[in-house]
């Protein structure tokens, strides 16, 4: 469970980072003239920002891996054998 809360966390700072750079790029080097903020905002908020989210929430499942406990489930070996 906290796995996936951690995941989540990732994902809402994926979403807000990946709206915040797309906008500015779109705002950077996008031709329409006439409704650019507008197009900036939607491109954002509806695509970038989504596909941010799920690609942070992907590294948030990768990088926090439940790891088992020092020692494992190895078998253990008697001393001096």
């Amino acid at each position: 469970m906290k796995r996936i809360g951690i995941a989540l966390l990732y994902a809402i700072a994926g979403y807000v980072a990946a709206a915040f750079v797309g906008y500015l790029l779109v705002q950077w080097l996008s031709g329409n003239s006439h409704d650019r903020g507008v197009e900036a905002a939607m491109t954002s908020v509806f695509v970038l920002g989504p596909a941010g989210a799920v690609l942070g929430f992907i590294v948030g499942m990768i990088r926090y891996r439940e790891r088992p406990p020092h020692g494992g489930d190895a078998p253990s070996r008697p001393p001096g054998a």
